[in-house]
């Protein structure tokens, strides 16, 4: 397409109109790998059932995806960024296709387990290599409305994919999610191909780090080491929660198997719309002050949603929307507050660390979770009300952490004249 020539991506010169597409292309991504790993979670039920395994062998499904991620995170850190980024995204995004179309075809479960932990390997660079690609491309000024079209794409994996892999499933099988994840991956990569820029600007800059002199510029920095501990936080705060949500719902609540749709639907259409709006009020009043409202905020529904009793459907998709708005709110100030931490030569690094300890924190956090929580005598989860302390027991930290990160506010060459940031 015409619009794909090389630009500098630590000097933008995007139109609006290519921006834009540059953001969408990237959400795409985002869409994909995200829904590849949520989709894992509502099916847990299917899962134990007809491939006969238990909820131990079920979160080990869960967790080794989160392992295999952080694992190629930390790998990463030693080439991300030696290689031009737009070919480094596409050929890590074909991997994640193949390993996803291999969990669709998986005959059983340790041949599940082996294609998601491949799967895994491919997604945690995909994720760190796209917020790297945002940050390089979008001066700081508009990061948050950025960062909200790329959370944005949780909500449509929520209000669409979600509930269209569950009715696939439901109709064809476990299998059929993963393999239309895996057709779906295939179209984003031949369009991301088309319209993203070049982003190769990293490569040409003066007195560039070798792959450890770059490695040990990112941990020997105390600034690093708080947005890490940051990121780490956030996440966990989410995960001790979320893994066993619709478990709790469905043996507690009341929630029945064909009711769990509604409840990603009716998550997913709000924070469509929430995800723009944090983005926007980061930008405006600050993307510290908007983290610690939205983080402060998402306490109250860590609490209702692991306290609620036997309750209608219109109670619980309230207050599980209400979670949903708040407890992902909280990344879009936050990841524009983090990938702004990084120090720009080495922001690649920085983000493939920072990836691989999210999911080791995610993995860490779930297993925690595990631990709270047991099967009574009639079928119900004893100990879910625990998880949702933990969660506001770390959220309280990252209110506190956040204020102690100094950001790189400074906008590259030639990026828009947009007033300054007030942090």
């Amino acid at each position: 397409m015409k619009n794909a020539s090389p630009v500098p991506a630590d000097a933008p010169g995007l139109t609006p109109n290519r921006e834009r597409w540059l953001l969408l292309s990237l959400a795409g991504v985002q869409f994909t790998h995200i829904l590849d790993f949520m989709i894992m979670m509502p099916l847990g039920p299917q899962f134990t059932r007809l491939l006969g395994i238990s909820e131990a062998q079920f979160g080990m499904l869960v967790s080794a995806y989160t392992l295999a991620a952080g694992a190629s995170g930390l790998l990463a850190t030693l080439f991300i960024d030696r290689f031009e980024r737009k070919r480094l995204l596409l050929g890590l995004y074909a991997g994640f296709a193949v390993a996803t179309l291999g969990c669709g075809l998986a005959p059983g479960y340790l041949a599940l387990l082996a294609a998601r932990i491949v799967a895994g390997l491919f997604g945690g660079v995909l994720s760190a290599l796209v917020q790297t690609m945002v940050a390089d491309a979008v001066p700081f000024e508009r990061r948050g409305r950025a960062t909200g079209v790329m959370m944005a794409s949780f909500s449509v994996s929520t209000v669409i994919g979600v509930p269209f892999s569950l009715w696939l499933a439901d109709r064809l099988g476990w299998q059929a999610p993963f393999l239309a994840i895996a057709l779906m991956s295939a179209a984003i990569a031949a369009a991301a191909a088309a319209v993203l820029p070049r982003f190769d600007a990293h490569l040409h800059t003066a007195g560039r780090p070798s792959a450890l002199a770059g490695l040990r510029q990112v941990v020997r920095d105390p600034n690093h080491w708080r947005a890490f501990a940051l990121s780490a936080l956030m996440l966990s705060a989410g995960f001790a929660i979320i893994p066993y949500l619709t478990i709790y719902l469905t043996a507690n609540v009341g929630l029945t198997a064909s009711q769990v749709p509604l409840m990603y639907l009716a998550g997913g259409f709000a924070t469509l719309f929430t995800a723009r709006l944090w983005g926007i009020l980061a930008d405006r009043f600050g993307k510290v002050r908007t983290f610690r409202l939205i983080a402060l905020a998402a306490m109250v529904p860590m609490l209702l949603v692991t306290h609620l009793p036997a309750s209608p459907l219109w109670a619980v998709l309230t207050v599980t929307t209400i979670f949903f708005i708040f407890v992902s709110g909280r990344m879009v100030p936050g990841m524009a507050i983090i990938t702004s931490a990084a120090q720009p030569a080495v922001r690649g690094a920085f983000m493939s660390l920072n990836a691989a300890l999210q999911s080791g924190a995610m993995g860490v956090a779930a297993w925690i979770g595990g631990l709270l929580i047991g099967r009574t005598a009639d079928g119900s989860l004893a100990g879910f009300n625990a998880t949702g302390w933990v969660g506001v027991a770390v959220s309280l930290c990252t209110v506190w952490l956040v204020g102690r990160l100094h950001l790189h506010t400074a906008p590259p060459a030639r990026a828009s004249s947009a007033p300054a940031e007030n942090i």
